[in-house]
């Protein structure tokens, strides 16, 4: 008895859960800043009111009915998994953990951004990579803390984060300042999308940790909802105060909401946002690294990787999948911010593309499997509901084929060329050393 309840008292909740999906998708208004600058006010909110519809919805919905049904570790590789058998529930893992490298390396860029605002000559030169290679550090200590303790931090500094917007809404509503407007030379529509498309992804990442929440076939559906509307109010109510102020666009940029708060409130509130965007960007780091690092564990507990993967603490953390894929992302630090979201998008892409392709066809294979919630509409509502983030999916595609990746003296190559091929490693090592293997029962903890 006392053995159950000490497990559950280390499970997530509704609240933590979804507190912790928030940052696994947003952290806050930190991140629209591109939009803006891109696209302009008007476009920005027309971009951040359809994109969840078309993108954000339907992609919470898919989780809802595919995690209360499943509720495992590992989350979505094992729904491609049981529906179109491991070849393809390996291309999913595969897609899914290279994406977290380019993923992964966008918030601790984000976090040195923010810093530099406060202390400039702080993040000069290789101190900003070393800032933020110590962030991902610390981020991966507190994992090894286990997933509720990541939870619960994500509770408290959700109502942190947020505080700061409230007043920065309020004083926005009420006063008048004196910016010289500048209209927007070129509203940039492919752009935008695909940075709204950014700051509305991660919602499968929640599943992974499924053996870890409580109740879990009634707390996912709920925690989609929760946090979509969070998200959602939390991008269009801020930014709609400030355009009522008429601040140019070309003021927007990475880590500009500090600036603009000192324009409407005046400079202690900069220097609070500022702050709050470096605990926002470490909370996104830190509930993404609880997500993906149990997706190895599956992996491993089915013979894909070795069974080194599945050994875990006794609080529940995967300490070897934490350690490798921290090196990894620490490797990807220092890339520019806006190819880093393309090839994130693209590769996470075809990854949500199998998971919608898993819901239709476990809608045939297996209609009899128990499904605490499922999605309306029956056979063609699962198959509709993945039209949209498809159809998106292909703007990616457009916008990857027209950006390059510098690389120095060898020259550029497309970021479309360069998701290409880490799409094709993933089934040629399949093929060389993925294939699941006979493993015994997992590692339990050391």
């Amino acid at each position: 008895m006392r053995k159950t309840q000490a497990r559950s008292s280390r499970k997530l909740t509704v609240l933590s859960l979804a507190a912790a999906t928030y940052f696994m998708v947003s952290g806050g208004p930190y991140g629209i800043e591109e939009l803006v600058q891109d696209s302009g006010y008007k476009l920005a909110l027309i971009i951040l009111f359809l994109t969840p519809l078309v993108w954000a919805l339907p992609t919470g919905l898919m989780v809802g009915e595919l995690s209360a049904a499943m509720p495992e570790e590992g989350g979505f590789y094992v729904w491609v998994r049981r529906a179109m058998g491991p070849f393809w529930g390996f291309q999913e893992a595969w897609l899914s953990l290279v994406a977290s490298i380019f993923d992964m390396a966008i918030y601790p860029s984000l976090f040195v951004a923010y810093l530099g605002k406060l202390f400039p000559a702080a993040v000069d030169g290789h101190r900003g990579i070393m800032i933020a290679a110590g962030m991902v550090l610390v981020c991966l200590l507190w994992n090894l803390f286990g997933a509720k303790a990541v939870g619960n931090s994500s509770m408290t500094v959700g109502v942190l984060l947020l505080s700061p917007f409230v007043l920065l809404t309020l004083f926005a509503l009420v006063r008048h300042v004196n910016v010289v407007s500048a209209p927007l030379v070129k509203a940039d529509f492919l752009t935008g999308v695909l940075v709204a498309m950014w700051n509305y992804m991660g919602w499968d990442n929640a599943a992974t940790v499924a053996n870890e929440v409580e109740n879990p076939q009634k707390t996912y559906p709920r925690v989609m909802l929760l946090a979509l509307a969070a998200i959602f109010l939390s991008y269009v109510i801020p930014l709609g105060a400030v355009w009522r102020l008429q601040i140019p666009p070309d003021v927007w940029n990475n880590g500009s909401w500090a600036s603009i708060a000192g324009i409407v409130a005046g400079p202690w509130l900069g220097v609070v946002l500022v702050a709050t965007a470096m605990l926002a960007e470490f909370s996104s780091f830190n509930s993404l690294v609880m997500s993906y690092c149990h997706l190895p564990v599956a992996m491993a507990q089915d013979g894909h990787l070795p069974r080194a993967f599945s050994r875990k603490l006794k609080s529940g953390a995967p300490w070897v999948s934490i350690l490798v894929l921290g090196v990894a992302w620490g490797l990807s630090l220092g890339l520019k911010f806006d190819r880093l979201i393309m090839l994130d998008i693209l590769l996470y892409g075809a990854s949500l593309v199998l998971e919608f392709a898993a819901l239709v066809v476990l809608r045939l294979r297996e209609p009899a499997l128990a499904r605490p919630f499922r999605v309306p509409g029956g056979l063609w509502g699962a198959v509709l509901l993945g039209v949209g983030p498809t159809a998106l999916l292909v703007v990616a595609l457009v916008k990857n084929y027209d950006e390059h990746l510098d690389l120095g003296r060898f020259g550029s190559v497309s970021t479309l060329a360069v998701g290409l091929v880490l799409m094709a490693a993933g089934v040629v090592y399949y093929f060389v050393a993925g294939r699941a293997k006979p493993v015994a029962a997992a590692a339990g903890a050391d």
